[in-house]
């Protein structure tokens, strides 16, 4: 498995920052600019990525104020999962850390393992923008 992992501190509440992420339609606002066609729910997403493919994403578990875990909605080349981790730090600060695990064959890992990091790090960064 190969995990990626990016966090940041956002002057939020912990619960302000966990109902942001609970609710899928608030995350274009963390996509990078070549993401697409964007369609949301509550629990679910689609969207392209420029010049490559389109992807689902759904929310498969949600822990009020610690946890959103994200799977893909569809069938992928490989096992994903994206966890979100929210943390009070207190004083009405946030601990927000992205985790991407991935199960990549060598192959994919060379193609894939940049494209993953800079995902986790351009998500956390935009979660933070978003929130201040």
């Amino acid at each position: 498995m190969t995990v990626f992992e990016s966090k940041e501190n956002i002057n939020r509440p912990v619960e302000e920052v966990y109902a942001f992420l609970a609710d899928f339609n608030n995350h274009e606002q963390l996509m990078p600019e070549m993401i697409s066609e964007w369609r949301s729910s509550v629990d679910e997403a689609s969207f392209s990525i420029q010049n490559m493919a389109k992807l689902s994403l759904k929310i498969s578990n949600r822990i009020s104020d610690t946890s959103v875990i994200i799977v893909p909605g569809s069938q992928v080349p490989f096992h994903v999962e994206m966890r979100w981790l929210v943390a009070d730090m207190g004083d009405n600060t946030t601990e927000a850390v992205l985790t991407v695990s991935a199960e990549l064959n060598m192959m994919m890992k060379v193609m894939a393992s940049g494209p993953l990091k800079k995902l986790t790090e351009h998500e956390v960064s935009a979660l933070k923008k978003a929130l201040s």
